[in-house]
């Protein structure tokens, strides 16, 4: 289907303005707009929005009675220099990694997980 792309993805939150600067920071893009339960992150190849949800409630990942409801992928090129800026921005990186030698997961803020890897073509 040519016509279907990815046009952005959301991330629930308790703080869409401190998630959308985590974000905006580690993807190298720009916040576009913002109101007090939603931003929107502009990168070169996708937008993410950051939606506050009242109540909300972190995945517990890796186990838990809150699932982690997605998690994002993303490619780097070099993962120790990925790491280092993913963790001064705020990330934390779980004691539990399923498979370090291919990518290290990470937490965002809001807790939503993510992973960095180099295993991802162009």
């Amino acid at each position: 289907m040519k016509n279907i792309r990815l046009g952005s993805i959301s991330l629930d939150c308790s703080d869409p303005a401190q998630l959308a600067q985590f974000w905006s920071a580690l993807l190298g893009g720009e916040i576009a707009f913002t109101s007090d339960h939603f931003v929107a992150v502009k990168t070169d190849r996708l937008w993410l929005s950051t939606v506050k949800i009242d109540d909300y409630r972190p995945p517990s990942w890796p186990d838990g009675v809150q699932p982690k409801q997605m998690h994002l992928d993303l490619a780097v090129d070099d993962l120790a220099g990925a790491e280092a800026d993913a963790l001064r921005l705020g990330a934390v990186r779980p004691d539990f990694q399923p498979a370090p030698d291919r990518y290290i997961v990470f937490l965002d803020p809001a807790g939503h997980p993510f992973c960095l890897t180099t295993q991802i073509p162009e």
